[in-house]
């Protein structure tokens, strides 16, 4: 029978089997992580990015661009609130200075707004006939529950809006309305974070 390695020997014959990483792998593994902070930063209104960006050089730019270019397009959300309307807008600022394909980056981010403006408008009447239509169905259903168990509801006042099962359904419907949205909205961001 053959010799039992350890894990940590079966571990090391792998990592020495990898070889020495190559210089382009130290860059990014060094500069992604600063890049991604600075953009966290940016979005906290500590740090102006291109003032940030001029302080490296054009290799070290690059992934520091990337690390910033992924963190802003993660925090471009629907704007359900009004946080997320400003991190969102302030992640759409902040992409528009680091991109150099002004004229594609500008068409995108102009797609996202749209998106965002009918997600405000009509998305917003369409969850309030939704949520309407679920609170009336549920207080129907409530409603003759009730009735089938006591012979009548005369008296009996239900908050339907407080109810586990009304907010549960009500959660799903919304995700439901909001994964529409969600969709284009990744197909814009996709599509943003392909451009230089």
């Amino acid at each position: 029978m053959g010799d039992i390695k350890s894990a940590r020997e079966i571990a090391m014959e792998k990592i020495d089997k990898l070889g020495e990483p190559t210089e382009e792998e130290r860059l990014e593994w060094k500069y992604l992580p600063e890049g991604e902070k600075l953009a966290a930063r940016f979005l906290k209104q500590e740090v102006e990015l291109q003032a940030e960006l001029k302080k490296f050089d054009k290799k070290a730019a690059r992934y520091i661009s990337e690390g910033i270019n992924t963190v802003l397009i993660k925090n471009i959300i629907l704007p359900e609130n009004e946080i997320a309307k400003k991190l969102g807008k302030r992640a759409m600022e902040g992409i528009k200075l680091i991109k150099t394909d002004k004229s594609h980056t500008d068409s995108a981010l102009n797609q996202i707004r749209h998106v965002f403006d009918h997600y405000e408008q009509q998305g917003a009447q369409q969850r309030k006939q939704a949520y309407e239509a679920l609170k009336a169905d549920f207080q129907a259903k409530v409603e003759q529950a009730l009735k089938q168990q006591m012979g009548t509801t005369s008296g009996l006042r239900i908050d339907i809006e407080k109810q586990p099962q009304f907010q549960e359904e009500w959660r799903k419907l919304k995700a439901q309305l909001d994964d529409q949205y969600t969709k284009v909205l990744n197909q814009y961001k996709a599509e943003l974070e392909a451009l230089t």
